[in-house]
């Protein structure tokens, strides 16, 4: 889905939005990400705006999780090109149940980087 976005894209929204502070997501490609004014996670972004503060903003990430981080910030306008990820509207209840129930998608992790993962995981968990 980030891989949608272009440099383009963004060029195009500052002249139609002039001002807008343009944060990108860091799946985004490399040269979107060079053109933004910030990368980082949806959570980063979130505290790009509560820091910074700026007019309006378009965050170049899949529109749900925008419209999470405007609600967070509603004294700031939000541009939205909005660009649906097809395979976050697969992620369903039913589809995760019967993934587990059949234990599909299996996956494997190299050891060296499971044990990194897991450590992350659990700070996560312990906050």
């Amino acid at each position: 889905m980030h891989e949608r976005f272009s440099p383009a894209d963004i060029r195009a929204l500052r002249e139609n939005h002039p001002g807008v502070t343009v944060l990108a997501h860091p799946e985004c490609p490399p040269e979107v990400v060079a053109e933004a004014d910030f990368a980082g996670s949806t959570a980063d972004m979130s505290g790009y705006v509560e820091r910074h503060k700026p007019a309006r903003v378009v965050l170049m990430t899949e529109c749900s999780m925008s419209d999470n981080v405007a609600l967070q910030h509603p004294d700031v306008e939000f541009i939205r090109p909005c660009n649906l990820c097809p395979h976050m509207k697969r992620i369903t209840l039913a589809n995760i149940r019967t993934a587990l129930e059949q234990n599909r998608h299996v996956v494997t992790v190299d050891p060296g980087i499971a044990g990194r993962a897991r450590l992350a995981v659990e700070r996560m968990l312990a906050v």
